[in-house]
């Protein structure tokens, strides 16, 4: 099979507008997009993250650079404001190289995004404690270790 540019959307929502709920959510998201799918970072083409605008208090991109995605190009951006749409939540949609074909892409909508696309919410059990753990390894492996930049928050 050709390789193909393919777009891999998620969804989820994030409990309150702080900065770690915003990228607990984002992590956790973009976690079970890459696992269900297979994506290496080295594949991604780019990734466009949203957010409602009642979400300020971090960008969620952040959460793709803590889990190593330094050369990938990111954009947040916020999402239209339609009257009685879902809050507090946040969208991503990253753009892929890859042999699947489009019915294979395993799009994740999670939390309160499910009622986005009931379709496309039907996910195997996820274990979120494992999930956490792998997050947290892959932090571990990404953390810039220079007197520069000590604080992996702080890249954007």
């Amino acid at each position: 099979m050709a390789l193909m540019c393919r777009g891999v959307r998620g969804a989820t929502t994030a409990d309150h507008n702080t900065r770690d709920e915003i990228l607990q959510a984002t992590r956790q998201l973009l976690a079970l997009m890459i696992r269900l799918n297979g994506i290496d970072a080295e594949s991604v083409g780019s990734a466009i993250f949203t957010v409602t605008k009642d979400l300020d208090a971090e960008f969620p991109a952040l959460a793709a650079r803590q889990l190593g995605w330094l050369d990938v190009p990111l954009l947040c951006a916020y999402e239209i404001s339609v009257p009685n749409s879902l809050p507090r939540c946040i969208r991503i949609l990253i753009n892929w190289n890859t042999t699947k074909s489009q019915r294979e892409i395993q799009h994740v909508y999670i939390k309160d995004a499910a009622r986005l696309r009931p379709d496309l919410s039907k996910l195997p059990p996820v274990d979120f404690d494992e999930l956490e753990r792998w997050i947290e390894e892959q932090m571990k492996l990404f953390r810039p270790r220079t007197p520069e930049s000590p604080n992996a928050d702080t890249i954007r």
